[in-house]
C-alpha cells in the first residue's frame, strides 16, 4: 500500500502542489510571511514544495530538502515556515488520497494517516535539528563576542591601561576579567590599570571578592590596580558588608583615578599658558 500511494502522490503532484499552494498563499496574508516580497516568496514555495515531493519520490532522501534549509537558515527564514509548509502538505495530501479512495472506512483513514506522516515527520524532525544546530552555533559564536567585549582592557596612554566594566560580574565572567587583565598588563606593558565599575549595578561580596582577586593578581606581576567608579550606594554597600578594599587605591570617578595614574608613573596634566598655546599653534600651523 505504501508504494501504491507514493504513486497516486507522484502522479498527482500537480494537483496537490496547486491545493497546497494556495492554502499557503491565503495564510501569508496573517502571518510573518507578508513582508518578503511576492516574487520570492512564490519561487521559495515552488522549490519548497519541489523538494518535499523530491525527498517522497526517492523514498526519504533529504538531500535536496537539506540544501533548501540551508539556504533558508541563511537568509533568516524562520523554523515555524518549514514546519507549517510540511503540516499543510500532509493535510492536504491526507485529503486528495481519500478523495480518490473508494473505501471510507476508518482503518482505510488510519493507514493513509500513518503513511503520510511517515513521508513527513521524519523531514520535520531532520529540518528541526538543523534549525537547532545552526542556532547552537548563531548562540555560541554571540557568546563569544560578547566575551570579547564583556571585559575589553584598553590602552590609553604609555603604562596605563583602562578596563571599563558594564553589567553583572559573574564567576565566568570573573575568570575571563582575570585572564584579559594579566594578558593584557603584560601585553601593553602596563604599570597602572584602571577597573572603573561605574557600569556594574551591584557590588556584593562575590563581586568585590572577584575584583580583589583581579587587583591582587595584577599586584603579583608587578603592576597596580585602581579601582574607580565607586558611587555612593555601592561604597555604603561596601561598608555594610564589611569588605576591606583597602589593599589598592579607589577613586569615585574615571576622571581622579587616572589623575593618579599618572602620578604614580610620575606624570602630570599641567595647564599651558594662553602665550604657550598660540606658540603651539604655530607651530602646528608650520608643519602645514
Amino acid at each position: 500500500m505504501p508504494e501504491t500511494l507514493r504513486k497516486i502522490v507522484i502522479e498527482n503532484s500537480d494537483v496537490i502542489s496547486k491545493k497546497w499552494l494556495n492554502e499557503i498563499t491565503e495564510k501569508r496574508i496573517t502571518d510573518y510571511t507578508s513582508s518578503i516580497s511576492d516574487d520570492l516568496y512564490h519561487t521559495t514555495n515552488q522549490e519548497f514544495i519541489n523538494v518535499i515531493f523530491t525527498s517522497i519520490n526517492r523514498k526519504g532522501d533529504i538531500v535536496e530538502m537539506d540544501d533548501f534549509a540551508e539556504r533558508l537558515i541563511s537568509l533568516g527564514w524562520p523554523l515555524s515556515y518549514i514546519t507549517d509548509g510540511l503540516q499543510k502538505f500532509k493535510r492536504v495530501t491526507i485529503e486528495f488520497i481519500i478523495s480518490q479512495s473508494k473505501q471510507n472506512d476508518s482503518n482505510e483513514f488510519s493507514n493513509i494517516l500513518i503513511i503520510v506522516e511517515d513521508w513527513v515527520e521524519p523531514l520535520i524532525s531532520h529540518l528541526v535539528n538543523r534549525y537547532s544546530g545552526s542556532w547552537e552555533n548563531t548562540v555560541s559564536l554571540q557568546r563569544m563576542a560578547l566575551q570579547e567585549l564583556s571585559a575589553p582592557l584598553i590602552p590609553v596612554m604609555d603604562n596605563i591601561t583602562v578596563m571599563p566594566l558594564v553589567g553583572t560580574v559573574d564567576t565566568e565572567r570573573a575568570k575571563l576579567i582575570m585572564e584579559n587583565l594579566l594578558e593584557g598588563v603584560i601585553k601593553h606593558n602596563s604599570e597602572v590599570v584602571l577597573m572603573d565599575i561605574t557600569g556594574v549595578p551591584v557590588v556584593d561580596t562575590m563581586v568585590a571578592h572577584h575584583i580583589i582577586q583581579a587587583a591582587e593578581a595584577v599586584r603579583l606581576i608587578g603592576a597596580t590596580c585602581i579601582l574607580v567608579g565607586i558611587r555612593p550606594e555601592i561604597a555604603q554597600t561596601i561598608v555594610n558588608l564589611g569588605i576591606d578594599l583597602s589593599k589598592f587605591p579607589t577613586k569615585s570617578s574615571l576622571k581622579k583615578g587616572f589623575n593618579e595614574a599618572l602620578k604614580l608613573t610620575n606624570r602630570e596634566i599641567i595647564d599651558l599658558k594662553q602665550d604657550d598655546k598660540d606658540e603651539i599653534i604655530k607651530m602646528i600651523d608650520s608643519l602645514k
